[in-house]
């Protein structure tokens, strides 16, 4: 069964209205702005940002309509940083089709995470409201910080768990921190409410980041949308890398260190690191922390009453650890 397919149909018709504000927003008197826009972002990709927000909104029983436009600023900011990480990592494949900056260019793709940006922040002035203006100034520092934590590691051997969670809090679990607590701001909810639903988002974001990176390791490129083991031929240490070099003896993990930063090793050295990483038991590790923290978002839903709109975020919370791209 496709997890993935099964769990995302139930929310086709918040899917559907979701899609129709975010091919809105892509309105531009430049052609070349509509193209990449069309390219990178209509027709593909969960939309779990926006409708976290969305859900959130109805969770705090605000049913309005101008929710779904105002859910395209995360998915908006998402994409953003999507094109400006593919020009950083050089990437050439994002969800299963050629990246942006592969077929247009490093220059197209920065400016139309830029536009993509600016666009985000259009629509959050548009709301007139300055608590979600601010919660949206302030997620994006925090995404730009761990993008840059993320470039300072590149290659550091040494990095520690800590510092790691530090960079895949930044750069993914504040974005769905927010568009949670946003869904509470924008509703008027309490502050308890708001606080909730923030902690919420960022342990379930933590939890997907976790598994991102897990996946990175086990999946496949056809099912992953981009191609496996991609982090750690950029360069990228992440948990599954930090826990398996914890197991290794010193000598094997100076050799490793040694062949892949010297940028001699060949698809092979890679393939047989990746199968080091899947055989030292650390993915099952990750996945149980994964598991950890969303049960842990769970809690933070607990004082909220029953409702089809919890009873939605934490389908998608626990989808979480069962997805498979």
């Amino acid at each position: 069964m496709d997890t993935d397919n099964t769990v995302l149909s139930h929310y086709k018709k918040h899917v559907k209205k979701i899609n129709e504000e975010l091919e809105k927003g892509l309105s531009s008197r430049v052609d070349l702005i509509r193209d990449i826009g069309n390219h990178t972002l209509l027709g593909h990709g969960k939309r779990l940002r926006p409708l976290l927000f969305v859900l959130s909104c109805r969770l705090c029983s605000n049913y309005g309509e101008e929710a779904y436009r105002l859910s395209t600023i995360f998915e908006y900011v998402h994409t953003a940083s999507l094109l400006h990480d593919d020009v950083l990592d050089n990437a050439e494949i994002r969800r299963n089709k050629p990246s942006v900056n592969h077929v247009w260019g490093n220059h197209a793709a920065i400016l139309e995470g830029d536009f993509l940006s600016s666009k985000a922040s259009s629509i959050a002035v548009g709301s007139n409201s300055s608590l979600l203006l601010k919660k949206l100034t302030d997620t994006s520092m925090q995404m730009v910080e761990g993008q840059i934590l993320e470039l300072s590691y590149t290659h550091n051997w040494n990095i520690s768990k800590e510092e790691y969670m530090g960079i895949i809090t930044a750069k993914t679990a504040v974005l769905i921190s927010a568009a949670c607590a946003c869904g509470a701001i924008i509703s008027g909810a309490e502050a308890d409410v708001e606080e909730s639903l923030e902690r919420f988002g960022l342990n379930m974001g933590i939890a997907f980041q976790l598994m991102d990176d897990l996946l990175d390791y086990t999946s496949s490129k056809e099912v992953f949308g981009k191609p496996v083991g991609k982090d750690l031929k950029e360069g990228k240490i992440t948990l599954p890398l930090i826990y398996t070099l914890l197991s290794l003896e010193e000598s094997e993990r100076k050799r490793l260190e040694s062949l892949l930063k010297s940028q001699r090793a060949a698809e092979e050295d890679y393939r047989n690191l990746i199968e080091i990483v899947r055989s030292n038991g650390a993915l099952d590790q990750i996945r149980d922390e994964a598991q950890t923290y969303v049960n842990k978002a769970a809690g933070y839903l607990s004082s909220f009453p029953d409702s089809p709109a919890k009873e939605s975020l934490l389908e998608l919370n626990q989808y979480i650890i069962k997805r498979k791209y």
